[in-house]
């Protein structure tokens, strides 16, 4: 006789955002809800909370009906690569200006990843550097300097 084997990562996942929605719900239980039409206070943390705690249910369902499959093992140049591109930006966003802090975290953030090519990386900072730019400092009028000088 075989014993039935859950996936115990999306069962507890699912646990854990069931959780979350139960907390939301059990906290906004005071504040008005309102209507889609007249908003209160209560209407988006609880709509939020319903949504989580769909996907909890599904996840937990999931897990349960499912066998386990299996964890890959962690990656650690992705985390590296992710977490030194956002401190890049956020050492360099105040000297260096917006331009140049990043395409330096978009390059940093390239690296982590092994499929990542050159041309196309280059190709995708410069659009995304100038996207920030035009968002942040054009449309948004942010204080924040383009360029170091």
């Amino acid at each position: 006789m075989t014993r039935r084997r859950f996936d115990w990562p999306d069962l507890a996942f699912g646990a854990f955002l069931i959780a979350v929605a139960a907390g939301t719900l059990v906290a906004t239980r005071g504040l008005n809800g309102g209507t889609a039409a007249d908003m209160g206070p209560g209407y988006m943390p609880r709509a939020i909370a319903l949504i989580l705690l769909a996907f909890g249910l599904f996840f937990a369902g999931r897990g349960l009906l499912r066998g386990h499959v299996g964890i890959e093992p962690v990656q650690l140049r992705p985390i590296l690569g992710v977490g030194v591109a956002v401190g890049v930006f956020a050492l360099l966003i105040e000297n260096a200006g917006l331009a140049l802090a990043s395409f330096a975290a978009i390059l940093i953030a390239a690296a982590a990843s092994r499929e990542s090519r050159f041309f196309e990386v280059i190709v995708f900072g410069l659009a995304v550097t100038v996207g920030a730019v035009l968002l942040f400092i054009k449309a948004l009028a942010l204080p924040v300097s383009i360029w170091p000088w």
